[in-house]
């Protein structure tokens, strides 16, 4: 909370016909200034702006003072909207509500941190040689310096100390950059080594616009392909939206925002002048995420890919912007096509805008795209798939917090099923069930022989279907397509214990998986499976059940679901993780041991004798310290 008197000292200060003018092109009409209106887009002198007043539009009727214009066209809060004027006049803004009144902003220094790892990136990426092999993934992409800086594109080098020492000489330490996250260091033993390597490197900025994390895309073979920053006091990816400090005032200008899948997807559009385009850091958008999306725009279009997870996001995230009061529509791309793909194959801004446009005008409501989906797969065709059809749609209407929204789904609803509408009703007052179940506790644990493809699954108020798609069950049997994930009590054997607790930890905690990636190769796991589970684990640590499934083999999906019914084995999971990964780092400075032994053993020079004794000795050390911590 800000005390009364500085909001009115901050208010007197401010120049509003010099911020609006900012944002609006203005002319002195009189005692007032006027222009065209920023709010409905207006192109006539009909917004005015009084020095010492306010501001109003004698056409959509906005009015307010300054910092309802910068809540309103920026997105802001009241509080950051008066902290930015304050900053301007030069009055100094403090809630009260803080320990200590002298107290500096405790982010502030990560944020400095972050911004000069990524000035520092960056430089690298267009004058350094080590930068050359994303210079030409980007050439590739059609991205040039001047498009790159745009959005702070860097390069994060191979070399473990090289960022390392250029933060320090800024006087930002080895424990301020642990701290923050951009280095890592499993024990004391261990040198700090830089969390992002050869990869392409994508700042991600808060609201505000402050530097908090990065992504990063790895330019040579391994996993994960994208590598995001780890939780840090000012970075959760599930929080934050990719681009949203620069979406802002597009999306109020627009009432609308436009969501897709990946970084490049983002920037594409903002390249081409479509700039309410944001992107989540993982698939489907959060709670957070919508709720943050919710205050800026009445309507959001969702550009996801056209494929099986792609749909699955679509409508996770539909669902959840429902949950939030929000108009949810559904944008199609030509098979094989992706914002990126569709809009980079203009020859000009305006040609990719007015195609988007196109797009974006036949886009449709996510209610009606499902209906879509289930009548191209015949559920409306027989009573028994009308029953599953039902079920599949009465999540959506669960969801949606707009009165007369949800009074037009259950109207359509009862339209394309013949339902009377008082019995939808009552159905949407029982607990939801699973998807093709018959009613009652006698429910069937296995769906029925015509249960759908995946890309007509819809995701249920869980946000998470229960069933992996199946193939060749065990002792032969054909299971039909899709099987549920519950009920194993035994694990089948993956290889080793140490294996099966740490494929437990990355499916039952997966804020884990990067961690462990970091340490654990495919080639320790000693079964196919269970190296088929990590893999598809590493590549999308915050994948659904089905989603994983979809690229497993039968074999490897039959260890996932045994790895599902084991949730409880999992006990401690920070516990199960250091121990595991203990395990791997000892199994692995005793592989090297062995080969310096047998090096030992064959050499006959002296000094090379001294040096591999002393590694070994170094090696059995460091083994030392990991048992002992």
């Amino acid at each position: 909370m800000i005390p009364d008197e500085v909001v009115e000292q901050v208010a007197d200060a401010a120049d509003i016909v010099a911020i609006v003018g900012e944002h609006v092109r203005l002319k002195r009409t009189g005692n007032s200034w006027r222009g065209p209106c920023p709010f409905h887009g207006g192109k006539g002198p009909n917004f005015s702006v009084q020095p010492g007043k306010g501001y109003k539009c004698f056409v959509c009727g906005e009015s307010g003072s300054v910092f309802t214009f910068l809540q309103k066209h920026l997105g802001l809060s009241f509080v950051e909207a008066v902290k930015q004027v304050g900053e301007r006049v030069g009055v100094e803004v403090r809630e009260v509500s803080r320990a200590r009144d002298d107290e500096p902003d405790w982010r502030a220094p990560h944020w400095e941190l972050h911004a000069a790892a990524a000035e520092w990136f960056t430089r690298i990426l267009w004058e350094d040689p080590r930068g050359a092999v994303a210079r030409e993934y980007l050439a590739g992409r059609g991205i040039g310096r001047a498009e790159g800086e745009r959005f702070g594109l860097g390069y994060a080098p191979r070399e473990i100390g090289a960022m390392r020492q250029h933060l320090a000489s800024l006087g930002m330490g080895v424990e301020r950059q642990l701290e923050s996250g951009l280095l890592v260091r499993r024990d004391e033993a261990e040198e700090p080594r830089p969390r992002f390597r050869e990869r392409l490197m994508i700042p991600i900025l808060d609201v505000q616009g402050h530097h908090v994390g990065f992504g990063g895309r790895l330019l040579g073979p391994g996993e994960p392909k994208y590598l995001n920053s780890a939780d840090s006091p000012v970075f959760s990816k599930g929080k934050l939206l990719y681009l949203l400090h620069a979406a802002r005032p597009a999306i109020r200008k627009h009432g609308r925002a436009i969501v897709v899948e990946g970084y490049f997807d983002a920037i594409r559009l903002h390249l081409a002048g479509i700039e309410e385009a944001v992107a989540p850091m993982g698939t489907a958008l959060t709670e957070e995420q919508a709720e943050a999306l919710a205050r800026l725009s009445p309507t959001v279009f969702l550009c996801y890919d056209a494929d099986t997870a792609g749909q699955k996001a679509t409508f996770r995230s539909g669902l959840e912007l429902l949950r939030h009061g929000v108009a949810v529509r559904v944008v199609s791309f030509p098979e094989g096509e992706d914002p990126d793909s569709f809009v980079a194959a203009f020859g000009s801004p305006a040609e990719a805008q007015a195609a988007m446009a196109r797009r974006l005008d036949e886009a449709v409501d996510l209610f009606e795209r499902q209906v879509q989906l289930l009548a191209a797969h015949g559920y409306f065709g027989d009573l028994h798939r009308k029953r599953q059809a039902v079920d599949k749609l009465l999540p959506t209407i669960r969801a949606c917090r707009d009165d007369v929204t949800r009074e037009l789904y259950l109207a359509r609803l009862a339209d394309v099923t013949g339902v009377d509408r008082a019995a939808l009703l009552r159905e949407l007052d029982t607990p939801p069930r699973r998807p093709g179940a018959a009613p009652g506790p006698a429910a069937r644990e296995v769906p029925p022989r015509d249960a759908p493809p995946p890309e007509a699954e819809f995701p249920d108020e869980r946000g998470r279907e229960r069933w992996t798609r199946g193939g060749r069950g065990r002792g032969g049997r054909d299971d039909a397509g899709w099987r549920s994930v519950r009920g194993r009590p035994t694990i089948t054997a993956p290889g080793t214990k140490q294996v099966q607790d740490l494929l437990l930890v990355m499916v039952h905690a997966r804020r884990f998986v990067e961690e462990i990636a970091e340490t654990v190769v495919p080639e320790d796991l000693a079964s196919v499976a269970g190296r088929e589970v990590f893999l598809a684990l590493v590549a999308e640590p915050e994948a659904t059940v089905e989603d994983l499934a979809a690229r497993l083999s039968p074999e490897a999906v039959d260890l996932l679901q045994d790895l599902l019914a084991l949730e409880g084995a999992v006990g401690n999971p920070d516990l199960a993780k250091d121990r595991t990964m203990t395990y791997f780092r000892e199994r692995r400075l005793k592989a090297r041991m062995g080969q310096l032994q047998q090096a030992l053993h064959a050499t006959e020079d002296d000094g090379e004798k001294t040096a591999l004794l002393a590694e070994i000795a170094r090696l059995k050390r460091e083994s030392t310290s990991i048992r002992s911590s």
